[in-house]
């Protein structure tokens, strides 16, 4: 098996690792009703998907 040798220093791990990041989720804006939507997905507020309503959704009080 391969050995190391020498020890990886923290700044070199640290530098490798910058890109582990994680990111949020890619939200759109409906064109309907302007809330926050992962894009490509029927919007859970009011069911609108590619300029139509795609989903029937009951109004919660």
């Amino acid at each position: 098996m391969a050995v190391p040798k020498k020890k990886t220093s923290k700044a070199r791990k640290n530098q490798r690792r910058a890109h582990h990041a994680l990111r949020g989720p890619g939200l759109q804006a409906c064109p309907n009703c302007g809330e926050p939507h992962l894009s490509h997905r029927v919007c859970a507020n009011c069911g609108f998907y590619k300029g139509r309503t795609a989903v029937a959704v009951e109004a919660t009080e």
